[in-house]
């Protein structure tokens, strides 16, 4: 049975979108962005999601236009986005945009916190259009936003 956008039922879709470079978690700069790969983050989001009775759909691209692809999409099949965007935090307003699009609670999550590294890193284009923003608290700050998203979404 359909129920609101972004549901089947009471499940709620989840949309788990990840900016450049996140493919290389657990390769890249251990020191600031740790041993837990990807894969690794992905499992505690769906485990986290499930444990609220909703799902995800989760997708990596090192592409802008794809992550605002996705986003548009998910406009359509979520209830919910919770995003890494990179890089393209700092500067990509395709992304912002896309994002002040969807109806739904939106989470900006970063592993590490961007407000304590380079001056160019505490800018964030996603921030004005995010439901809210965790940083700094590695894969439980992914854990935290499936938390936030769920109650939200109740």
């Amino acid at each position: 049975m359909a129920g609101r956008r972004g549901t089947i039922g009471a499940v709620a879709i989840i949309a788990l979108l990840h900016g450049p470079n996140l493919n290389l978690l657990g390769q890249r700069e251990p020191h600031i962005y740790g041993s837990a790969t990807l894969d690794d983050y992905v499992a505690v989001v769906t485990a986290a999601a499930q444990a609220h009775g909703h799902t995800v759909e989760a997708l990596q691209t090192n592409h802008e236009g794809v992550l605002v692809d996705a986003i548009h999409s998910a406009r359509n099949r979520a209830a919910a986005i919770i995003i890494n965007p990179g890089a393209f935090t700092h500067y990509a307003w395709s992304i912002h945009d896309a994002l002040a699009a969807f109806a739904g609670p939106i989470v900006e999550v970063h592993i590490s916190n961007p407000n304590a590294r380079e001056p160019w890193r505490h800018i964030s284009v996603v921030a004005p259009v995010a439901t809210g923003s965790i940083m700094g608290l590695g894969i439980q700050g992914y854990e935290l936003a499936v938390h936030a998203v769920a109650a939200r979404l109740a």
